[in-house]
């Protein structure tokens, strides 16, 4: 199924809503944002409603996080979206979807954290408090949180394709960031909860800072390391150092030589995506372009 084969309107939303949560049925309705995998629609003021339109995979995704995220986000210091409601597949849209409370601020790919220090020491707190052992029959990633060995692959096409293109500063110095990042040892410790998608799209700001954090679709367990690369990936010029001071427990040298790697894999995405001509794909937008070559930047230079 794809994005082209189901017209999400607001008058669908509320059959939906009739048909399955009559309660929340009378609440205005009007579209919030068209992702990668959903689309999201704003529920009166303080819900929203989140429908799968482009991947097959997104059915899954709304699945786990409405059986994970509402223990989780009780102990996050930042706002997440908490699933309320699951909407059942049916005759009128024939795919799950999700109740969730809304969570205000604006992409930091349109908005990105400009007040350093007070974004590291957000994210350190906020990564501290989710990057807790996560339980037996807790979710594996698709491809987060793993060995980096894993994603080599992807790494050599996606890199070939932005060096013929001319996209990103100074290939040959991203390519020493990976290589070490490989070459480090792979994570020893428990399994940790992680967010797995933390690009800049998926955080949300207000006044130069973090104001909350959403799509938890990748949520999984494994190395932290998945998750520690938005110290490059999220947060300005400088502001790695603070993040790293805050973070608990100390990152020793191997998980922050892999933290790197991983925040190389997220930004050759970012600008496949945002310059290599990808914008047009469902959730694809060229604001993922800048923040990922800042990214880039901010590693070859550290």
């Amino acid at each position: 199924m794809t994005h082209t084969e189901i017209e999400i309107t607001a008058e669908l939303i509320r059959e939906l809503l009739r048909d399955q949560h009559p309660d929340l049925a009378d609440h205005p309705v009007k579209l919030g944002a068209r992702g990668w995998d959903n689309q999201l629609w704003r529920l009166g003021d303080e819900l929203a409603v989140r429908l799968p339109w482009a991947t097959e995979s997104a059915d899954a995704l709304l699945r786990k996080e409405h059986a994970w995220v509402p223990a989780l986000a009780p102990r996050l210091p930042l706002p997440v979206p908490v699933p309320q409601r699951f909407g059942e597949p049916s005759k009128r849209f024939p795919r799950p979807w999700i109740v969730t409370t809304w969570v205000p601020g604006e992409p930091a790919d349109r908005e990105p954290v400009t007040r350093g220090a007070e974004g590291a020491e957000a994210l350190a707190a906020f990564l501290t408090a989710l990057h807790r052992p996560a339980p037996v029959g807790a979710p594996v990633g698709r491809d987060r949180g793993g060995p980096l060995a894993g994603c080599a692959e992807w790494f050599a096409r996606s890199f070939a394709s932005v060096t013929e293109s001319g996209l990103i500063p100074a290939p040959e110095g991203v390519r020493t960031v990976w290589e070490d990042a490989v070459a480090a040892p792979d994570w020893e410790g428990p399994a940790v909860w992680l967010h797995g998608d933390l690009h800049p799209a998926n955080v949300l700001t207000e006044d130069g800072t973090l104001r909350g954090v959403i799509d938890f679709g990748d949520l999984c367990a494994g190395d932290p390391a998945c998750d520690l690369a938005a110290a490059w990936s999220l947060l300005p010029d400088g502001a790695a150092d603070r993040f790293f001071e805050v973070y608990e427990p100390a990152v020793d040298d191997a998980t922050a030589r892999r933290a790197r790697g991983w925040a190389v894999l997220r930004a050759l995405g970012g600008v496949l995506i945002g310059d290599a001509g990808d914008h047009g794909r469902p959730g694809g937008k060229s604001t993922w372009g800048p923040p990922a070559r800042a990214t880039l930047r901010r590693l070859i230079t550290a």
